[in-house]
C-alpha cells in the first residue's frame, strides 16, 4: 500500500527539475509516446467501427433481421404466423417474400440473378429499398402487370434502363410440342435501386409477389416471412424465442447466421489491429523503463540517504513506481481525450485535408463508401486505457526493484 510519504517523494521527483536535462527529455518523450499510441489506436478502432457499422447497415437494409420458414421449405398461411410473432415486443415489421433463381436476358446480354417477390406495401417495414430507389418506385410493381425492379449494376450490365423489356428465364422445364424448354416470361423494367453493395446491386431483382407465385408455381404459399427488429444485436435471442414460440414445425434464422463469416472476419480484423497498435504503447512503456533506470542511477545518493533515514526497500520501490505511474496515467488520460476528439471529427479532418491538397482519398466512383465513418465506443476506449495503465505499471517494476537493491554504503562511498 502506498503511504503519503512515498507518494509525496515520488510526485516531488516527477515535478523537480533534474540536473540531467536528457532524463527530462526522455520522460517527456515517453509520455508523448503513450499519448500518440492511445490517440492512434482509439482513432483506428473507431474508424473500423464506423466502416463495420456502415457495411452492416447497408447489408441489413436489404436482407432481413430474422427469417421464418417451415422446416420443409416455404411457408403456408404466412398471415397467421405474422400475427403470432408480431406479439413479440422486439419485432417492428414483417413482410412475406418469394425467392427464386433465374436468368435475365436483354438483347445479347444475359446475367444470372436472384428474384425476390415482394409486397410493395409491406416491404418498407423490413428493408430500406423504398429509400434506395434511384429511378421509379416500389409501388410501380403491380400484380399481373409483370413489372421488375433491377439493381443499378444489373441494369448497367444488361443495358436495360427504365421502360425496357427483359426476359426472365427460370430453371423449371416446360413441356411443349417441340420438346422440353425452360420457362420464361417477359418483364418491363419499372424501377432501379442502388444499395451501394455490388453483391445486391448486380445480382438481385424484385417483382410483385403475386407474379412470383405464378412464375414459380407457388399459389398457396410463400418462401418465408421476413422480420425487422428494434435492436439488431438481440437478433440471436429473438430468433430463439420465436423458434420456441412457433415450435419445431418452423425454422427461424437471424442475420448473424446468414453472414457469419463476413462479420466474424470484421471482428477478427479489429482484434488483430488492436494487438498491433498496442505495440506502439509498448514502445512508449520501454521508454518509461529506460527513463526510470537513468533516474535511479542519477538518484543513487538520494536513495542511500533515504535508506539511512529508515525508509524500507519497499518504500523505495513505491517511490519510483509512483513516478513511472504518474507518467503512464497522464499520458493515458491525455491520449484518451485526444483519441476521442480526433475520432469524433476524423471525417471533417479528412475533408479539410482533401480540400487543402485538392485530392480525394476515397473516390466515389471507385469506393462504395466515399466518406470516412467513425464510431467511438466507450468500451474500446476503456479497454485501451486499461491496457495502457497496466503496461505503464509493469514498466516501473524493474527500475523500482533495482532502486530498492541499492546499498547505502556503496552509493555513498565516493560522495
Amino acid at each position: 500500500m502506498i503511504r503519503p510519504f512515498e507518494l509525496f517523494v515520488g510526485l516531488r521527483y516527477t515535478r523537480a527539475k533534474r540536473r540531467n536535462f536528457f532524463i527530462s527529455f526522455i520522460s517527456l518523450i515517453s509520455m508523448l509516446g503513450i499519448v500518440v499510441g492511445i490517440t492512434a489506436i482509439v482513432t483506428v478502432l473507431s474508424v473500423m467501427n464506423g466502416f463495420g457499422e456502415e457495411l452492416r447497415a447497408r447489408i441489413l437494409g436489404f436482407i432481413s433481421h430474422v427469417t421464418i420458414t417451415e422446416s420443409n421449405g416455404g411457408l403456408r398461411d404466412w398471415r397467421d404466423v405474422a400475427a403470432k410473432v408480431t406479439t413479440h415486443t422486439e419485432i417492428s415489421g414483417r413482410a412475406p417474400y418469394i425467392v427464386g433463381q433465374g436468368m435475365l436476358v436483354h438483347g445479347k446480354a444475359a446475367s444470372g440473378v436472384l428474384i425476390r417477390g415482394v409486397l410493395p406495401a409491406e416491404e418498407p417495414q423490413v428493408s430500406d429499398l423504398d429509400q434506395k430507389m434511384t429511378v421509379g418506385d416500389l409501388s410501380n410493381l403491380q400484380p399481373g402487370e409483370f413489372g421488375i425492379v433491377l439493381g443499378q449494376e444489373l441494369s448497367w450490365k444488361l443495358n436495360a434502363p427504365i421502360g425496357s423489356r427483359v426476359a426472365l428465364v427460370i430453371p423449371q422445364a416446360l413441356a411443349t410440342p417441340v420438346g422440353v424448354v425452360p420457362r420464361s416470361k417477359r418483364f418491363r423494367v419499372v424501377g432501379i435501386f442502388d444499395v451501394d453493395m455490388y453483391e445486391y446491386d448486380s445480382g438481385w431483382a424484385l417483382i410483385h409477389i403475386s407474379d412470383a407465385a405464378k412464375l414459380y408455381r407457388m399459389p398457396d404459399q410463400v418462401s418465408g416471412l421476413r422480420l425487422k427488429l428494434n435492436h439488431l444485436d438481440l437478433a440471436p435471442r429473438v430468433s430463439r424465442e420465436i423458434q420456441n414460440m412457433l415450435g419445431d414445425e418452423y425454422r427461424s434464422r437471424d442475420w448473424t447466421q446468414q453472414h457469419v463469416n463476413f462479420f466474424r472476419a470484421l471482428k477478427m480484423e479489429k482484434t488483430v489491429m488492436f494487438i498491433i497498435m498496442l505495440l506502439v504503447i509498448a514502445v512508449a512503456a520501454f521508454n518509461v523503463v529506460s527513463m526510470l533506470v537513468m533516474v535511479v542511477t542519477d538518484k543513487e545518493a538520494d536513495i542511500a540517504i533515504l535508506r539511512t533515514l529508515g525508509v524500507s526497500a519497499t518504500g523505495i520501490m513505491l517511490i519510483f513506481m509512483v513516478q513511472g505511474t504518474v507518467i503512464g496515467v497522464v499520458g493515458t488520460l491525455v491520449g484518451s481525450v485526444c483519441g476521442v476528439l480526433l475520432a469524433s471529427h476524423v471525417g471533417e479532418i479528412v475533408h479539410f485535408i482533401e480540400s487543402l491538397f485538392n485530392t480525394t482519398f476515397l473516390a466515389p466512383d471507385v469506393y462504395y463508401i466515399s466518406d470516412v465513418p467513425s464510431q467511438v465506443r466507450w468500451q474500446d476506449v476503456t479497454m485501451i486505457a486499461g491496457a495502457s495503465l497496466v503496461m505503464g505499471l509493469l514498466a516501473t517494476l524493474y527500475p523500482a526493484r533495482r532502486a530498492a537493491k541499492i546499498q547505502p554504503a556503496e552509493a555513498l562511498r565516493y560522495e
